[in-house]
């Protein structure tokens, strides 16, 4: 054996394998790498860090890829080249719970390239690995020498049935009130997010410090692997030059005139030009021949000079850059049915961050098929939110939605999905589509609220409106001071301690995405936060409620329309036809979508259109398919072929029964010539249906009946005459 293996167990009492970690076998050129494995699934978690920083990096260059390797699950990829190629919305999704986890952690003046890679190289049916892939990935780092403030772990939290779970089964889930993935250190959360089936704070506070007490034992085994491993001295984790009397020369020339600037109220761009203005200021009395060093740390140190005035003017005077208190949130103006030829639309505006919103309602057709090597299947609820550079007034190029798109429209995704009406009551594949035309501040939440306006404009009968609030936090360790800060501004978001969004309706939380760039959040903070947010939902609530309160009525004249109902599963491939010839035929002649599906035994239909005439044409041939002969009834039917001893007759669709030749009239016909054509119409009773379903007709029932013929008195006399 030419390794070195080491191995450690978790048992979290869940019901499910225990989690082993493993590390000396796979991966040994990485700086750190280790296999994660609970029952059969297998994450490979590597990560790499340069040895020296670039020049000028004055932050952490890191990524973290989290990649689904489909022959994990017996699967072969789809699409043309059949391999696995960019990252999928569900992979991006679960990169980024694993760096908004890790990231927080390392030191402040660690400025190497660091790569973090997770693959999923196999996969357990129930066994989710989105919730383990941040513990592979802080083992990895823990085993090797890159500084780390760790080890932390991530878990998912739900409550089933009234009980609190970690890590549930896939099928399990299926009934949870509430499901969040909570990634935290030994001592402190670092980051939360999930959805709820409108929960109140304190079952969430209690969901999350039950997910933490799972972490401590992740965090744990993480330590005891690296000691078995015998990790070198970690190396050196500061990059940053420093120049104190540089610092204090900045702190000197600009604090009071930056915060005088951040007193004063001015909007965002004001603001930053009046920022920018006062350090140029400073930066040309360096002189132009300073090196590149200096240069570089003048602007950090700058940057830190507002880092510090903000904070402090928060924290000492109660007031923010635009000049609200703690709990105020900006105006909010909305507006619905801006959109004339959208199926619903709305913009939502509070403050300088504004949302135009629009929903599509198509068919079964439109879901979107998810391909994934773990979740595969079908969406009917898609949301996409876009985020162009004008919206902060900048240029940069239009490359496609990044990892910081797909995570917001996740968010508002998950809030909205919960308020969506039953599946059986809503018939319609639905697409929301959010774009952002200014930004200065949870474009996320402005997103959820012009998103639950605009399918409320649309007729979505929702089961309650969505808002959605932005907090924020400030602290100062030294003096123990903190204030939590409703609707925060972006500046706010970049400077501050927290970012931390709910989302919910009146009777509680849906939705939430937390983190925290500091450590030790105090649960009675966390508390007060949840209590402050929901001050701000309802109070949003009610201004959305002065714009449209409740669903439209109806959906709009020009909205598509669909009709489902159900047919027995017998009759699907009569629907469909040889190769969908008649299915198609029927969408080709009525102009309408049809879609069929065996669900629970039965066949569900759907037929789409966009006017009501295509609907009742394709609904009316697909019920004459269906529809079963009744011994008894009378049918209009077409003549299919002629026979000797009769003709075929279509009374249905597919359903041919026997006019015989003795029931087409009354009287006697000795042959079929001249009688009947093919492609006649005729009427006919249904007489009978014998055990191996063929069809007896008859025409002649349903003609008058000739009078019998009086015989001749000598024909009669005769006939009773004595005989012999």
């Amino acid at each position: 054996m030419s390794y070195n293996e080491k191995k450690v167990t978790i048992d979290l009492g869940n019901g499910l394998a225990p989690i082993e970690l493993s590390t000396g076998k796979l991966a040994k050129q990485a700086d750190g790498s280790v296999v994660l494995k609970q029952g059969d699934t297998m994450l490979l978690a590597t990560v790499v860090s340069a040895k020296e920083p670039k020049e000028g990096v004055d932050f952490l260059p890191l990524s973290v890829d989290y990649q689904e390797k489909y022959a994990a699950a017996g699967r072969i990829p789809g699409g043309f080249l059949r391999r696995e190629a960019r990252l999928s919305d569900y992979e991006v999704l679960i990169s980024r719970l694993v760096d908004r986890a890790l990231r927080p952690l390392f030191p402040e003046t660690y400025h190497a390239d660091t790569q973090v890679m997770i693959s999923l190289i196999s996969a357990d049916k129930d066994i989710m690995p989105d919730a383990l892939a941040g513990l592979a990935a802080s083992a990895a780092i823990a085993v090797s020498d890159i500084p780390f403030n760790g080890p932390i772990s991530e878990v998912r939290v739900a409550k089933i049935d009234g009980q609190l779970v970690v890590n549930p089964g896939l099928s399990a889930l299926e009934s949870a009130t509430l499901e969040y993935i909570v990634a935290g250190s030994a001592q402190d959360i670092v980051m939360v997010e999930g959805e709820s089936k409108e929960i109140s704070e304190a079952e969430m506070v209690e969901a999350i410090a039950f997910a933490h007490e799972a972490i401590k034992k992740q965090v744990a085994a993480q330590t005891e692997l690296a000691n078995l491993v015998g990790v070198a001295e970690k190396r050196d984790g500061n990059h940053e030059p420093s120049n104190l009397d540089l610092r204090d020369a900045v702190f000197a020339a600009t604090y009071d005139k930056v915060y005088a600037v951040a007193k004063s109220g001015s909007t965002k761009h004001e603001r930053t030009e009046q920022f920018a203005a006062i350090g140029d200021a400073f930066f040309a009395t360096l002189g132009e021949e300073i090196d590149d060093e200096t240069a570089f740390l003048a602007k950090k140190y700058y940057h830190d000079v507002q880092y510090d005035a903000v904070r402090n003017l928060v924290l000492d005077e109660g007031i923010r850059l635009d000049g609200r208190d703690a709990r105020t949130v900006r105006p909010i103006w909305s507006e619905v049915d801006y959109l004339p030829a959208a199926h619903g639309s709305a913009v939502f505006t509070r403050g300088e961050t504004q949302s135009l919103t629009s929903v599509t309602l198509g068919a079964k057709d439109d879901e979107q098929m998810i391909d994934g090597a773990f979740i595969h299947g079908y969406n009917k609820f898609i949301l996409h939110y876009n985020f162009p550079a004008f919206s902060t007034g900048e240029v940069r190029p239009n490359r496609g939605p990044g990892r910081r798109e797909v995570g917001h429209g996740n968010l508002a995704m998950r809030s909205l999905k919960q308020v969506l009406p039953a599946a059986n009551e809503n018939p319609y594949t639905i697409r929301v589509v959010s774009d952002i035309l200014e930004s200065n501040g949870s474009s996320s939440m402005a997103t959820v609220c012009a998103g639950t306006l605009a399918l409320m404009d649309a007729g979505v009968k929702l089961k309650a409106p969505v808002s959605g609030i932005a907090m924020g936090l400030i602290t100062d360790e030294k003096t123990g001071k903190y204030a939590i800060l409703s609707d925060i501004l972006g500046d706010e978001d970049h400077l501050g301690d927290m970012d931390f969004k709910v989302t919910g309706t009146e009777n509680g939380i849906v939705a939430c995405q937390m983190d925290l760039k500091i450590n030790g959040l105090k649960w009675e903070v966390l508390t007060q936060a949840l209590d402050q947010a929901k001050e701000a939902r309802l109070h949003i609530l009610g201004e959305m409620k002065k714009t449209l309160s409740a669903p439209r009525e109806d959906y709009k004249p020009h909205a598509p329309r669909i009709v489902s109902f159900s047919i027995d599963k017998e009759f699907i491939g009569a629907i469909i036809g040889p190769g969908g010839k008649i299915i198609q035929e029927m969408q080709r002649e009525t102009e309408s979508t049809i879609s069929i599906e065996e669900v629970d035994g039965k066949g569900i239909v759907q037929v789409f259109a966009d006017n009501k005439a295509s609907i009742d044409a394709a609904v009316s041939r697909i019920k004459a398919i269906v529809a079963k002969p009744e011994v008894g009834e009378i049918y209009e039917g077409k003549v299919k072929s002629i026979m000797p001893f009769g003709a075929f007759v279509e009374i249905m669709p597919g359903k041919d029964g026997l006019l015989h030749i003795s029931e087409i009239e009354w009287k006697r016909l000795e042959t079929m010539d001249g009688v009947l054509k093919e492609g006649d119409i005729v009427k006919v009773k249904l007489l009978d249906i014998d055990k191996q379903g063929k069809l007896k007709l008859s025409r002649k029932v349903l003609l008058p009946r000739p009078p019998k013929e009086d015989k001749p008195k000598s024909e009669t006399a005769a006939k009773d005459a004595p005989q012999g």
